[in-house]
């Protein structure tokens, strides 16, 4: 009973608490919302550090419990690793990676995007009542000096920080989706949930925004994970 309990909670802090968010608001497409006011364009010679994605894949069993899956995340990793620089190139991006070490010593930094993330997607991009009255409809948001330390470290003047988690049910879930749709119960499947943010290491702010939250995607194959990066980054901003 208790590891159906803590599969519940890690599920819903994952995935459905966000997913929940995201479904109730608007279609997910780049406008206004997404850019911070006062920015629209990277400058011709900003470089944009390209932050390690944050990202988990998931199984979904038979009885709903969520199982992490490492050798999924693994190549999870290695795709987005590769679609990302693909998409770089394809918008004309002067980019800088992480050595391995010094991506290890900023973990927390990205802890700390997923925070500021999930707080954009719930109270920028959601339904209305969820606003902030203080933001008054703006992508005003930062994550302050936390983000010197990456400053430091490559002298870049952005950074792109990607968050995801994906789940996948397994045959048996299917299976018992099918079961249950005959008898009239909707049972949930997975759910592909990610948030992407252009970050000006010089202020901490927040400047370009996008998420997804769809129940389809793939990370696990290189053409589907290609196709979510291409979806997530849709509309970033040109360099002028």
């Amino acid at each position: 009973m208790k590891h159906h309990l803590r599969s519940f909670i890690r599920i819903f802090r994952a995935i459905l608490l966000p997913a929940l968010a995201l479904l109730a608001s608007t279609p997910a497409y780049p406008d206004a919302r997404n850019l911070a006011p006062g920015f629209s364009s990277l400058p011709k010679s900003a470089k944009v550090l390209i932050m390690p994605p944050d990202v988990e894949l998931f199984s979904i069993s038979g009885g709903g419990v969520v199982e992490p899956k490492a050798d999924w995340t693994a190549a999870a990793h290695t795709h987005l690793h590769a679609a990302l620089t693909g998409k770089a190139t394809e918008l004309a991006l002067q980019t800088q990676q992480l050595a391995e070490q010094d991506a290890d010593e900023l973990a927390e930094i990205s802890a700390l995007h997923a925070a500021v993330a999930r707080s954009i997607a719930f109270h920028h991009m959601g339904i209305g009542s969820f606003a902030l009255p203080t933001k008054n409809g703006k992508l005003d948001w930062s994550m302050g000096d936390a983000v010197k330390p990456v400053l430091d470290k490559s002298a870049a003047d952005y950074a792109l920080f990607i968050w995801l988690r994906d789940s996948y049910a397994s045959s048996e879930r299917k299976a018992a989706m099918i079961a249950l749709a005959l008898l009239g119960v909707g049972v949930a499947g997975g759910m592909q949930i990610g948030y992407a943010s252009l970050v000006d290491l010089r202020t901490g702010q927040v400047v370009w925004f996008n998420r997804l939250a769809r129940a389809d995607g793939d990370l696990r194959e290189a053409e589907p994970a290609a196709e979510t990066v291409k979806a997530l980054l849709d509309q970033f901003p040109n360099s002028k």
